[in-house]
């Protein structure tokens, strides 16, 4: 469990759009096929707590499986997180019934990874990008309508004399353009980009993270940028959270993360991001993890971190891990024992 100390609490800004506070969601494991029995759960997300000001895009890093994408969606409430709140705009979201989450998501949408297979094959791309629009009423004749298409599809870069045209007929980047079309149809105010120009080709990953920084500029968006490219994440936030096993382990400034990364996973991360300049990389120092990640299903039992830890303490316990900050806007994820008796063993000591 990992959890913010009272002082690192009130330090929260008053301008946060989203608040997410001890959010855990557990997938249960079965056996049987008539008769199921529960046997554990998978701990996907494991009680993560930060916070999203209005206009700013919080980069969520870390490897696959580690529970990004789980938290985007309990964040949009596509899945029912197995406890935990979810604030945005002062309202918890995980306590609406349907017909008010409707309205919230006006506010809330999401753009999937994948760009082929989020879009029906069987609809045009006027009435991909048009279907929110029936779904809120947000029009009141088919002329508004059309407009309404028309415009979206010019302002993500296409032409709209496309809209009649099926998404096979489109390239990955305009088929991710379409999607993020389809999600600015409701005039949303907090976006969760889940890993949006990981599927696509390294030529059309710029235009579409300068895209979003363009809307982002012009509508004032709030941003959950989801994704493992470091890089790219540098590129279009303006902090970044790590996040590793279902637990936030370091949140920093961008460039402070960058320039002064603390947790040893964040270093790792770091050390694996390719130096164009061959020399440069040749003569870096790479950090290579120890073992393997361990399952969510079956954590350790000492530190979560212990399986690839260069320089393991037995002394480390995994149900009291703690946010401490380090430095104005910088925390990082160590267990009491650490904080307690002496400083972690690779955490700096003071003194």
């Amino acid at each position: 469990m990992v959890s913010l100390t009272t002082e690192d609490q009130s330090k929260v800004k008053d301008n946060a759009l989203l608040e997410v506070n001890n959010l855990k969601m557990y997938f249960p494991v079965t056996e049987g096929v008539i008769f199921q029995k529960k046997i554990a759960d998978v701990k996907a997300v494991d009680d993560v707590t930060f916070s999203i000001n209005k206009g700013e895009a919080l980069g969520l890093v870390g490897e696959s499986g580690c529970g990004k994408t789980t938290t985007g969606r309990c964040i949009l409430q596509l899945y029912k997180p197995t406890s935990g709140q979810v604030i945005f705009n002062d309202v918890d979201v995980t306590a609406l019934g349907k017909k008010d989450l409707r309205n919230v998501r006006r506010e809330m949408q999401i753009i999937f990874q994948d760009p082929y297979g989020s879009l029906n094959p069987r609809m045009t791309c006027g009435d991909i990008v048009g279907e929110p629009l029936k779904v809120h009423k947000l029009t009141s004749n088919k002329g508004e309508y059309r407009d309404r298409i028309s415009e979206l599809l010019l302002t993500c870069g296409l032409n709209p004399y496309m809209a009649d045209r099926y998404p096979h007929e489109f390239s990955g980047g305009q088929r991710q353009r379409i999607g993020i079309a389809r999600a600015l149809a409701v005039n949303p105010s907090f976006i969760v980009c889940d890993e949006p120009v990981s599927a696509l080709d390294v030529s059309i990953q710029a235009q579409i993270v300068n895209l979003l920084e363009d809307l982002q500029d012009q509508l004032g968006l709030t941003y959950l940028f989801i994704a493992h490219d470091l890089s790219v994440v540098k590129h279009i936030s303006d902090r970044i959270a790590v996040m590793y096993l279902g637990h936030i382990v370091e949140v920093a400034d961008r460039n402070e993360l960058y320039e002064n990364p603390i947790h040893p996973y964040t270093k790792a991360l770091l050390s694996a991001i390719p130096i164009p300049d061959p020399l440069l990389e040749a003569d870096r120092e790479r950090i290579i993890l120890r073992g393997g990640v361990p399952s969510p299903m079956s954590p350790p039992s000492a530190c979560s971190y212990d399986p690839l830890c260069p320089t393991p303490d037995p002394a480390c316990d995994a149900n009291d891990l703690v946010m401490k900050e380090v430095s104005p806007g910088h925390s990082v994820a160590y267990c009491e024992h650490c904080v307690d008796e002496y400083g972690c063993h690779w955490f700096p000591r003071e003194g």
